[in-house]
């Protein structure tokens, strides 16, 4: 697999100064995710950096799930993230658990204690937060922060036992209230958490916090790179404060990119949960959601979400990033791969009353124009068909093509037809039209006696596959990233339409995930979970066509 990061960027160039000085004789990277949720597509572009800047220079990467919160981790998100990373077309080197390591975090802790850099804490969450201080204003210590060290190893023991309900007492570092950096101000190592454990049960009545752990897990790992997201630049000193006093014999370091925002997209876990649990959508897998799994279920390729990932970069600072340029890139990897079919997703039927009753014509039809190792196919034709209802209009209006009463136009690999009649219902709609075909005119015979300008897709009535369709449009009526906590109130009521139409014969028996290319209505993938033999489901992966341009 070609290297993310085969062009230079400050990570990168970090990485190759510190391998040719010495200063680390192998690169060795992770990915963190807390199983809380499933993954979306701003942490494809971290696992994408990760797995592949370890990938360019020889090095390793391990996948760890940061499972320091019992209240809100589940088996079913580590599957889920097992998979999308798999599905990415990564390995891992080391699958590591932070609960793997509760042990010796908890011996660091007492390390932290008995060098007098740690202390029991017996004030509110709020009282806390008020004695916090501001960024113009120093903090207020605890009045629990000169308890001895053996009165602080007995709290601290008596909190792993059990003893104590939750939130009466935590852990805090003793570093510095008056400290510019508001992380450095006692922050809180351990909280009581009298909960249920995915992988450890009720062993433990503590968990670490994020910002005590996550170091201390890089450090037992021997990770050289720590790459996390900008908002964690204020944190490194912690970081760093946290591996140098806990004595850990390798040292890692923590580096910062700008993580990924997109136009008309959601990219908070704890969003995307409410979505779930509000059933807004049907599932994390929704194939509106911005989750991996929900690209994966409408259509998008692994290899178009790298190359996206590879595009947008690795930067200082955060932007936000269009979501067309997404779709540019599983446009541009399956207009080589996806069959091209026909589809009709609005049907008009079309008597040929020239064609003769009863006979059938199988046609030659490319089944990739830009990619003629993908073959031919048959496709059927006779007396009756159906086109789209927007390709005729009764009263057109100027430079219409397509088809209206005396005019003439291509049917896609069969004849010219002109329409000579037009059938209504008693309320008006038109339900059927009436035209002449010219055998003369067959694709490919090389007729040139006149010409058309408008070529309209078609199916056969006889053969003609019933199927649904599912057409996406973004999930969410914005310009930004839903930041607001009011980001529901920005709903598209239109993000989702279902529309029964038909296919080719030739896709009654496909596979889930198979992928075609439906002339004039876009990119389409088989849904996994709603198909069933017999009757397909189609999402819309991508129009055909944008504006945008990489």
């Amino acid at each position: 697999m070609e290297g993310a990061l085969s062009n230079s960027n400050f990570i990168k160039n970090i990485v190759m100064d510190d391998l040719e000085s010495g200063k680390v004789r192998e690169v060795i990277t992770r990915f963190p995710p807390e199983p809380n949720g499933y993954l979306h597509i701003g942490h494809a572009k971290s696992i994408c950096l990760n797995f592949e800047l370890a990938q360019d220079v020889g090095g390793k990467t391990n996948l760890r799930f940061d499972d320091t919160n019992p209240t809100k981790e589940d088996e079913e998100y580590v599957k889920s993230i097992q998979e999308d990373v798999r599905w990415l077309c990564f390995a891992w080197d080391n699958l590591c658990f932070a609960s793997d390591y509760f042990d010796q975090m908890y011996e660091r802790a007492v390390l932290l204690i008995k060098k007098g850099l740690a202390y029991v804490c017996d004030l509110s969450a709020e009282e806390m937060r008020q004695m916090r201080g501001t960024l113009t204003s120093p903090g207020k210590e605890s009045p629990y922060r000169n308890r001895s060290v053996d009165e602080n190893l007995d709290l601290f023991d008596r909190m792993k036992s059990g003893e104590f309900a939750d939130g009466s007492k935590v852990l805090r570092a003793k570093i510095d209230m008056a400290s510019p950096n508001l992380n450095l101000r006692d922050p809180v190592l351990y909280r009581i958490s009298h909960a249920t454990h995915h992988r450890t049960g009720n062993v433990w009545a503590i968990y670490p916090m994020y910002d005590f752990a996550h170091p201390l897990e890089d450090a037992i790992e021997g990770v050289t790179h720590s790459v996390c997201t900008l908002e964690f630049e204020d944190h490194r000193p912690l970081y760093d404060w946290v591996v140098e006093q806990c004595e850990m014999p390798n040292r890692p370091r923590q580096y910062e990119f700008a993580r990924l925002n997109m136009t008309n997209t959601v990219m908070s876990k704890r969003k995307l949960k409410l979505l779930v649990d509000q059933q807004v959508v049907d599932g994390w897998d929704d194939p509106r959601m911005p989750t991996i799994a929900g690209l994966r279920r409408r259509g998008y390729t692994p290899e178009s979400i790298r190359n996206f990932a590879r595009e947008i970069g690795v930067a200082k600072s955060n932007s936000v990033v269009d979501e067309r340029m997404l779709e540019y890139f599983v446009r541009e990897d399956l207009k080589l791969k996806a069959l091209r079919s026909m589809a009709i997703l609005r049907p008009l039927k079309v008597v040929i009353t020239n064609y003769p009753e009863g006979q059938v014509e199988w046609l030659d039809a490319e089944n990739n124009a830009e990619n003629p190792e993908m073959g031919t196919r048959k496709i059927p034709f006779s007396r009756e068909i159906y086109i789209e209802q927007d390709d005729f209009m009764e009263s057109p209006p100027p430079k219409y093509f397509r088809l209206f009463p005396g005019n003439e136009v291509r049917l896609k690999h069969a004849y010219f037809i002109r329409c000579e009649e037009v059938i209504k219902d008693d309320s008006g709609r038109v339900v059927e039209l009436r035209c002449m075909y010219d055998p003369e005119t067959k694709s490919g015979s090389g007729f040139t006696g006149r010409k058309v300008k408008g070529t309209i897709h078609w199916v056969d009535a006889s053969f003609a596959y019933p199927a649904e369709f599912r057409l996406y449009e973004p999930l969410i009526n914005d310009d930004e990233e839903g930041v607001d906590e009011d980001f529901l109130a920005h709903l598209n009521p239109q993000s989702l339409e279902v529309i029964q139409g038909y296919v080719e014969n030739g896709l009654k028996d496909v596979a889930a995930m198979d992928k075609f290319q439906f002339f004039r209505h876009g990119y389409f993938s088989v849904d996994p979970k709603l198909s069933t033999p017999g009757k397909p489901v189609f999402n819309l992966v991508v129009s055909l066509k944008s504006s945008f341009q990489i």
